[in-house]
């Protein structure tokens, strides 16, 4: 089923495809997704914009809340910049805190090649109930 949401996501989550982000990793409750940052991703101020780093996190947040097989959308998300960067590589770590029958809870954590958190990121998904075809 792993493999199946990651390879899901990867092939028709086309906003993300364009923007070179991959799921490299998915597990029950967690899923690892990675970028390069190009200069396409710099926002005025020469820095990688928000909006870019929110898409990375999501994409994990997505795959992680997904991960069972169980169609989940997000209710809420909130992010909180930690620290700026401007090249290499961000990996977006999204691990579930809390569930129940049809709410979830992430944290989903933004850091560069060194290890230097980026973002954090706290997501809220709503299982609909349906298997994912």
């Amino acid at each position: 089923m792993y493999e199946k949401i990651k390879k899901l996501l990867n092939e028709n989550d086309r906003f993300a495809k364009h923007n070179n982000m991959r799921l490299i990793e998915v597990k029950e409750g967690y899923a690892v997704a990675t970028m390069k940052i190009e200069e396409k991703h710099l926002n005025a101020a020469g820095v990688v914009q928000g909006g870019v780093i929110f898409t990375l996190a999501d994409l994990a947040f997505g795959a992680a809340a997904n991960s069972r097989g169980i169609l989940n959308l997000s209710l809420n998300a909130t992010i909180s910049f930690i620290k700026a960067t401007d090249q290499g590589i961000l990996k977006a770590c999204a691990k579930e805190i809390s569930r129940n029958k049809r709410v979830a809870v992430y944290q989903i954590d933004v850091k560069n090649e060194n290890d230097e958190l980026i973002a954090i990121v706290q997501g809220v998904a709503y299982s609909k109930g349906k298997t994912i075809q």
